[in-house]
């Protein structure tokens, strides 16, 4: 069974599918690993870790690729352009990797005419056996730690509460908007740095976590909000009542923050906007708002994808892009142990073979594409069995 790591080419993209200690558990599980030379530069890991842990170095993405079984990968292979790299994959491959399947649907299509298996790991299944396997999970996790640093870089005062001779600095005052994986990750990073912090989500069941963490959770008082969550622990989409009233708190609560950051993400559907044009016009000038929803379209009016915008009122808006890649070093690590646990379902390690069990709810929910064709109900096919 081969194994190929190609090097990421997506701009700004510094993690690879994985690392030296996963190198060898997948080496011991029967695999022979090949993977592009410069692979894991961007993630401090250089190929002669690789080729310690037992993987071999390949020159260039069709070498690496050649004849692979299974192909790990961080962002969807590229097809745009010049570019396509599914024509070096094999026809039956499996590509596991993140492959956006609510945005690329001309992906989903050109994998199966390829012939490609393609696994999209944001589709894990919310079940406790999949939790080691959960992207989404472990890489939120890290983008709402990064953000609370972002924002104290470019907050012009400092988190916590000081007291001095020259008199008492106030603590900061942070709003978390999304209590899913990233945003009780920022609660959490932000309360040890000292800020007083509160927090927003329309799922009251996140309340205790809210509260457990250090943060004041803020309530809207409404009927329909004992509906908001899905089966998967997702967040639903809210009644117009409900949005008008959560309006109104927020816009009270937003005048005295100094520093927002927003997480709230809709499974296949674009980012709900809830800081509005207004409630940025009411925040105080020096305030920071940093939208980890910018790539789904933003929670927060006026920001720009990969920009930081200044309002007139003295309010920077950051967007930022792929924000998980900027600690490329952990996030690598993370996601290798992701696709790890995920490889590790398929392969029988006594007889050295790999088989893919669609009748398992793991494989079922994240194939997109199998023997030619698109198979994953919510993209237009039809489920498969085995393969």
């Amino acid at each position: 069974m081969k194994l190929a790591v190609p090097k990421e080419i997506w701009p700004g993209e510094k993690r690879v599918a994985v690392t030296p200690e996963t190198v060898k558990k997948l080496k011991a599980l029967g695999f022979d690993v090949a993977i592009e030379a410069g692979a894991g530069i961007d993630a401090a890991i250089p190929d002669d870790r690789f080729v310690d842990a037992g993987a071999t170095i390949a020159k260039t993405m069709k070498t690496t690729v050649k004849d692979a079984d299974v192909i790990f990968k961080v962002r969807p292979p590229v097809i745009d352009g010049k570019t396509n790299e599914l024509t070096a994959y094999k026809k039956g491959a499996a590509v596991v990797a993140l492959l956006e399947p609510y945005d690329r649907k001309d992906l989903i299509e050109a994998m199966a005419k390829a012939g490609v298996d393609g696994y999209s790991m944001e589709l894990m299944p919310r079940i406790s056996r999949a939790q080691s396997m959960d992207v989404l999970s472990s890489q939120s996790n890290l983008a709402g730690y990064r953000a609370v640093l972002d924002a104290a870089h470019e907050f012009g005062r400092i988190y916590p509460m000081m007291m001095t001779a020259a008199g008492t600095l106030a603590p900061a005052r942070v709003v978390v908007v999304g209590a899913g994986v990233a945003g009780l990750q920022a609660i959490a990073t932000a309360k040890r740095l000292g800020a007083v912090v509160s927090a927003f989500d329309v799922r009251p069941a996140v309340k205790e976590q809210v509260q457990s963490l250090g943060g004041t959770f803020i309530e809207v008082e409404d009927d329909t909000a004992s509906d908001a969550e899905t089966s998967g622990g997702y967040a639903k989409e809210m009644s117009d009542d409900y949005k008008k009233k959560q309006a109104e708190k927020l816009k009270e609560v937003l005048t005295k923050t100094d520093i927002v950051i927003t997480t709230a993400l809709i499974p296949g559907r674009p980012a709900p906007e809830i800081v509005t044009a207004d409630m940025v016009a009411g925040m105080k000038p020096g305030s920071v708002i940093i939208d980890l929803a910018a790539e789904r379209g933003g929670n927060v009016a006026g920001v720009k994808l990969g920009e930081t915008v200044m309002t007139d009122n003295g309010v920077k808006l950051i967007g930022p892009a792929n924000i998980t890649s900027s600690v490329a070093t952990d996030a690598t690590a993370m996601y290798a142990k992701n696709l790890l646990n995920f490889i590790t379902l398929s392969v029988d390690k006594d007889k050295g073979t790999l088989s893919f069990n669609g009748e398992d709810q793991i494989i079922a929910e994240t194939r997109l594409t199998h023997d030619g064709k698109v198979v994953h109900p919510k993209f237009g096919g039809e489920e498969v069995a085995n393969g």
